[in-house]
């Protein structure tokens, strides 16, 4: 069984920043694409950052330039660094993985974690 383990998240000041990290577990033969997720309140779950196989990063503009998408595939991981954090980027922030295990290819996704930003 496969399963994602985000840490990270928090509250900080406006300006500050936080590291997000997300691990995968279980019988995983590989792994695809690599990205993170957020949903702010009243909002629609969008896309923040991935990163695929070939090193290729996607950002969405919202955080060109203030935030780093980072994989480990030896350590199954994948970690969001967020530096000059605004208010606008409190939410609840989901890991995604596209993972090839025993029985299939599926997307699965991590548990939530709360990025509060104050200002």
């Amino acid at each position: 069984q496969v399963q994602l383990a985000v840490s990270g998240g928090g509250t900080v000041q406006s300006g500050g920043s936080l590291r997000l990290s997300c691990r995968a577990s279980g019988n995983i033969f590989g792994i695809g694409a690599m990205a993170w997720f957020r949903q702010a309140p009243g909002k629609e779950r969008e896309l923040v950052a991935r990163s695929d196989t070939t090193g290729l990063v996607h950002y969405a503009d919202s955080v060109k330039g203030r935030f780093t998408i980072s994989r480990d595939n030896a350590k199954k991981t994948v970690t969001l660094q967020m530096n000059s954090l605004s208010s606008e980027d409190t939410a609840i922030y989901f890991c995604n993985m596209i993972i090839r295990s025993t029985a299939d290819i599926m997307i699965y996704w991590g548990q939530g974690t709360q990025v509060n930003v104050s200002s």
